[in-house]
Formats: C-alpha cells, structure tokens, sequence
C-alpha cells in the first residue's frame, strides 16, 4: 500500500480537499432549540482557517424524531439560512464543509415523538438503550418505514447541497440507527435485513445508494462506520470487513473509520475514560446520571495514541476505496504513521478542539504534538451554555451560543 502525503490533494467524487485533514463529527452543542449558532459558524470557520481541507458539522438529523436531543439540527428549511452562513464562512476560508447527516433510532431522549409511540430500530422489543431515558420498547422498522427513512435521507442529504454543504457524511456508526441495522446486539431480524453481516448491512447500502443517486454527482459522499463496537456482542472485525466491501461496491466516496458505542462502550469512541470532574458540567438531567452510570461500569482505559490503528489496517487490507483514519491521532509523527500506512486522509476531533491552529502548525513546522490531553472535558462541555470547548484553554463565551447563526 502506497503511502501519501498529508499536505497532497484528495479527490472524493466531485470534491478535491486541499489536503488530508479532516475536522471530525464531534457534537457541538451549539444549536439550542434546534437552530444553527453563531458560535457553531464561529467554530467551523476557526477549523477551516486552521488549515483542515474539511470540517464535518455533527448529528445532522433527516427528520425531527431522527434528534436524540432537541437542541440538535434538523436538515429543513428553517435550518437552512443558518446553515448557508456556517457553509460561507468556510468556503472564504479556502475549506469544504461537510454535514453529518443521521438518525437516532431507538437511541433518544426526546421527550415525545410525533410519527411513532416507541423509537424505530432494526428489532423491536426492549430497549436496552432507553433505560437511562424512559423509552423502554423500540419498533421494529416495516418495509415501509425503512423507505420513509431512505428517503428521508435523501431528502437530508438534498438540504445539505442547498445550504452549501460540500459534502455528506451518511453515520451508520456509534449505536445510532444504521449500526442499529449492522450491529447484531441490536439487530436480530429474520428477513433479508437480518442474519449475517451481508443481510445487516443491506439496509446502510441502500441508504447509501439512494444518496449517491440523488446528491452523488454533485456532493462527496462518504459513509461512518464502526471498526469495533467495544464490547463482546458487537460486530467482529470480519463483519465490518463485509460491510466496508458493501459500501465500496455501491460506491462511496470515502469512509470514515471509527469506533465506539454511545452505550455500550463510550469509552472505546474516545480511546480514554470520562473524569468524574466532566459529569458536573453537564446540565442536562439524564445525561448526567447516564454519565454517572457508565462511570461505574466502564473498565479503566489508558489512552494511546491511535488507539484504532490494528481494527483500521485490517479493514484498509479488505478494499482499495479511499479511507479516512479516526481515533487518537495527535502528533505529526501519528499522522506520517497512518498515511504510511496506506490511509487516504486522517480525521481529528479534540486535538482540533484543543487548537484549531494545529494543521497549520504542523505543515509550519512550529508544532508537531497537539497539547490535547484526552482529558475529554470538552465532550461533556457540549452541554454547557457554551457549548464545546477546550476546558485547557478557558472558560468560552456562551453569548454567541444564544445567537442564530442568520440573525
């Protein structure tokens, strides 16, 4: 495998990027009652002007019960002036921006949903995931619901092309309703969608192939998913194999390798245990006893730096498609490392957090270890008034989180 330059152009489709780094999907908090901030335009333009090629914009939700908060975006109408002006700012600053388009599935904790009494999944029946929020059953999904959905995607995706958006980024990871479909802890139906890893993943590609058709000309077109889920009853390492050859044969543009279960297994998303500190900044009621939760449960995890570098390389060895690396990447040296290792782009969250500078930095030659401690106080900061900051460099200003980003 060839190795490539992280400073090289990358071609996705109809998109070239300036160069191999990417800002990833990290909840920003910043859309309180569900409208785009100032303070999310403000944060996506400082990554453009950092020197990433892109920065994703997260949990872009197709529909108002695909949220698993209410102060999330719904690709609508409404949300689209204030999308323009978050596209706009990071096109002046040379960068494309990239919307994470998804739905929550039977992972939620909105109050009410207006299309159905229990939350859509894969399988219906308990709802293990909803015990911290008091949704105790979930609903088998019918043939026509997973069309709604399809197509709702579409639709998802569509908005993001009218707001400016360079690129979608279809999540299928994370325990939200895609991995529902591709996780067999979640999905034990017995039709064409359930079964093996072929039958799981056969629900993600037609998602996928139905965005490509309407949006794939125009849009990059990539897909997240999940190397490990973290825990015993996940995925294996062959199954993702099989859905990674899926979603290159229908013809995604890139995908993004990730890891991790919001549930089950947080602490493998970010390498790295939560502080007991971080639980109490966070406002939100059930997310902070579902914090507390976890706490108690989750086995002690040291970070290290690409912490999923050996499920990555063996799914690098399974297609020949463009993939992006994500998981714990923070030095220069990281970085060579990953492209050596025949990754096409490399994707960073709390390092770009931490210093949204750190791009430029590297290729300038006055950094080359971003000064992120993995403390990961900046993803429970999402439910601050701020919304998500480095905890390192200061308390934020919430003034601009109170602010449509269009007003």
């Amino acid at each position: 495998m060839h190795a490539n330059a992280p400073w090289s152009p990358l071609t996705l489709g109809a998109l070239t990027l300036r160069n191999r780094f990417i800002k990833s999907a990290t909840n920003e908090g910043m859309a309180k009652g569900g409208v785009p901030s100032k303070a999310l335009v403000e944060h996506h333009r400082q990554m453009a002007a950092g020197g990433a090629a892109m920065t994703t914009v997260a949990y872009c939700a197709i529909e108002p019960d695909g949220r698993t908060f209410e102060d999330q975006v719904t690709l609508d109408a409404h949300s689209l002036p204030h999308l323009r002006v978050l596209t706009d700012a990071v096109h002046r600053e040379g960068a494309a921006a990239s919307a994470q388009i998804t739905h929550g599935g039977a992972f939620t904790f909105l109050p009410r949903l207006a299309n159905s009494k229990y939350p859509l999944s894969a399988s219906g029946g308990f709802n293990s995931v909803g015990v911290i929020s008091g949704r105790l059953f979930k609903t088998a999904m019918t043939r026509a619901q997973m069309d709604h959905i399809a197509e709702t995607f579409v639709r998802g995706a569509v908005h993001a092309r009218e707001a400016g958006f360079d690129a979608v980024e279809i999540h299928m990871g994370h325990g939200y309703l895609l991995s529902q479909y591709l996780s067999p802890a979640y999905n034990h139906r017995t039709d064409d969608y359930g079964g093996d890893a072929v039958r799981r993943a056969r629900f993600p590609v037609e998602v996928l192939t139905r965005v490509l058709d309407a949006v794939g000309s125009d849009m990059a077109v990539v897909c997240k998913i999940c190397v490990t889920e973290g825990h015993k009853k996940g995925a294996s390492i062959e199954d993702v194999m099989v859905t990674a050859r899926a979603l290159e044969a229908a013809g995604a543009h890139l995908l993004v390798l990730s890891g991790g279960m919001n549930v089950e297994a947080p602490w493998a998303i970010f390498g790295s245990n939560m502080p007991a500190s971080a639980v109490e900044v966070i406002q939100h009621p059930v997310m902070k006893f579902a914090t507390r939760l976890m706490r108690l449960v989750e086995p002690k995890v040291t970070f290290r730096e690409l912490y999923f570098r050996e499920h990555s390389q063996q799914v690098r060895g399974a297609v020949t498609m463009p993939l992006a690396y994500l998981g714990g990447a923070k030095s220069l040296a990281g970085v060579e490392q990953v492209m050596g290792d025949g990754f096409d782009a490399v994707v960073m969250g709390r390092a770009l957090i931490h210093e949204p500078q750190l791009v430029n930095q590297f290729r300038d030659g006055t950094t080359t270890v971003s000064g992120c401690t993995a403390c990961n106080q900046c993803v429970t900061s999402m439910y601050t008034a701020a919304g998500t900051h480095c905890v390192l460099r200061g308390a934020a200003d919430p003034a601009p989180n109170q602010r449509p980003a269009a007003a």
